[in-house]
């Protein structure tokens, strides 16, 4: 049975009931008795103990879990026997003509109840409707009273009417708070690939350096130096200027959907100095050292990855996402059109299979030559010689996909990556990432004449402007070839000769 005891408010005798829930933190219930003090005491103490005996704490959830406007009105129901007349008429005026109308508008469950909605109600009542000081501080004390109520009831832990001024625009939710909110929201909007960026970004990186700061959102925007700090400290502690850009990104459009909504006016974000993005300078293999690579890997499971990525310049994702239908041996083509992804999201690996690329121009249709055709060739025959040999044993969930190891199963992106590093650590090989094959296959296309807009193409680039501002230094050839074409018009012809080349003695 629950505890419980009497209290005297405004005239009349209240149940107050308490209780551990299951998780073992205290709750109360406060419950009217409809009696008068005077001369009920008995009456009231005879209806307390059949309370007690008649309570069920399971059912106190469940009776929580209704929309605010709707609690308002039981709230008037059960304050209109405690509450003194005049303040009981006015309260009820205030929410049946304006409270209740704005939130069963825009319902939210009394649970979900939070200074945000708070203040979206009095935005809203200072915006549209020019609610006098008077009115906002009336319209705030029927509030907080029926929430107080509420968390005598122990339907809600804290009254978070405390934390609202109803004159002034003041956000008070904390930054870190309304970061993970924002989060969720967007799940729904982006891809589950730019999601999971995200999640990670703002889970392992921003909220854990904000978190035990406090700052709120109006902190925020009154101090963007406090961005700006974190961005040092980030910078000191290692972490590369375009991560730390990239990070801006996601703070600055948290901070954009906060004006949005009113919370803040301004986005504090762009008063903030951002880290010079640096340039990526892969580490590149020269045709010498590719020939030794495809040696190495000769009949490794790498294979395929390595000839795709330094040949073909797929990324990784359409390595692993290559099927049988997209190869046609008749016109001895393949086509670029399905993807697969690995990443973490929530501390899981997910993978994400899509039948459409990066971008529109990263689905393209290159040749089939014939060393890859062999291979191509040897491979299917290996896949179906071993599905012969494991019979029921061999996974069937990915018949359609070329690179399969031998019981079926799909290749993960992230071996990719991690057999790759292996392969050349073994056999001391110059240190690259998976990716930078990509940029190697890139720069031999170029020394072999072919130009920057063939290489966006072969490459899959969606601008251009990404080949160019990734592969600058490949350009200093052309640039060299420019400087000797204009040579012959400069003023002192004795001196010149070619850019690029040697004086011989005689000159």
């Amino acid at each position: 049975m629950v505890a419980g005891h009497l209290r005297e408010q405004h005239g009349f005798f209240q149940m107050i009931l308490t209780w551990k829930d299951q998780t073992g933190i205290r709750r109360s219930k406060s419950i009217s008795t409809g009696l008068p003090v005077k001369g009920n005491k008995k009456r009231a103490e005879a209806l307390l103990l059949k309370t007690r005996q008649e309570f069920n704490p399971e059912n106190i959830l469940t009776d929580a879990d209704i929309p605010f406007h709707t609690f308002l009105a039981k709230w008037l129901k059960d304050a209109a026997l405690t509450m003194p007349p005049t303040e009981y008429a006015n309260a009820a005026y205030d929410v049946n003509t304006t409270i209740q109308p704005y939130f069963e508008q825009h319902s939210v469950r009394l649970l979900d109840l939070s200074a945000k909605e708070l203040e979206g109600f009095f935005r809203y009542e200072r915006g549209f409707n020019d609610a006098a000081t008077e009115d906002l501080l009336q319209y705030h004390s029927s509030i907080e009273a029926a929430l107080r109520y509420a968390v005598e009831l122990g339907w809600l832990k804290e009254n978070p009417a405390q934390r609202v001024n109803p004159c002034i625009d003041e956000a008070s939710l904390l930054f870190t708070d309304f970061l993970l909110e924002w989060l969720d929201l967007i799940k729904s909007t982006v891809e589950m690939t730019t999601f999971a960026t995200y999640a990670s970004c703002i889970q392992k990186s921003i909220v854990p350096y904000f978190e035990g700061r406090k700052y709120t959102l109006l902190d925020i925007e009154r101090h963007p130096k406090y961005i700006q700090d974190y961005y040092q400290a980030e910078l000191k502690r290692g972490v590369s200027p375009n991560t730390v850009i990239r990070r801006h990104a996601n703070i600055h459009k948290c901070l954009k959907y906060a004006v949005q909504l009113g919370l803040i006016k301004t986005n504090p974000a762009d008063r903030v100095q951002k880290p010079r993005r640096v340039r990526y300078d892969a580490t590149i293999y020269n045709r010498q050292e590719l020939d030794e690579l495809f040696r190495v890997v000769k009949d490794d499971p790498i294979e395929l990855g390595v000839i795709l990525a330094a040949f073909y310049g797929l990324r990784r994702s359409e390595v692993v996402g290559l099927k049988w239908d997209a190869i046609d041996f008749e016109r001895k083509t393949f086509t670029i059109k399905h993807t697969v992804t690995q990443m973490t999201l929530d501390g899981d690996f997910i993978t994400i299979e899509k039948d459409r690329t990066k971008t529109k121009s990263s689905r393209r249709t290159l040749p089939l030559v014939e060393p890859f055709e062999r291979l191509l060739m040897k491979l299917l025959a290996e896949q179906r010689r071993n599905q012969s040999l494991c019979g029921a044993a061999y996974c069937r969930d990915y018949l359609d996909y070329i690179y399969v190891n031998p019981m079926g199963e799909r290749i993960s992106p992230n071996f990719l990556t991690q057999h790759f590093e292996i392969v050349l650590k073994n056999n001391n090989l110059k240190k690259i990432c998976y990716h930078d094959l990509r940029h190697s296959c890139a720069s031999l296309l170029y020394a072999n004449g072919v130009s920057l807009k063939e290489i966006q193409e072969w490459l899959g680039h969606s601008d251009i402007s990404t080949t160019s501002n990734i592969y600058t230094h490949l350009d200093y050839s052309s640039k060299l070839a420019s400087a000797n074409a204009i040579l012959p018009c400069f003023p002192d012809r004795d001196d010149r000769h070619d850019f690029g080349q040697e004086k011989s003695p005689e000159e």
